[in-house]
């Protein structure tokens, strides 16, 4: 696959995991890599949503 994909699909995959409430500590990226910083991007986002919901009940 290209890198381009590669990094769609790692921010996908930190938007589930957010989603699914798991910690950010289950990137599966090392912190070397481009897709780490992908996957937090698609994390955060989706964490800070969740925690707003939250905090809304």
């Amino acid at each position: 696959m290209g890198a381009q994909v590669d990094a769609a699909q790692a921010v996908i995959q930190g938007r589930e995991a957010a989603t699914a409430d798991e910690p950010v500590t289950t990137c599966p990226y090392p912190r070397t890599s481009l897709l780490r910083t992908a996957w937090v991007k698609g994390y955060a986002p989706a964490a800070r949503a969740r925690e707003a919901g939250r905090a809304a009940e």
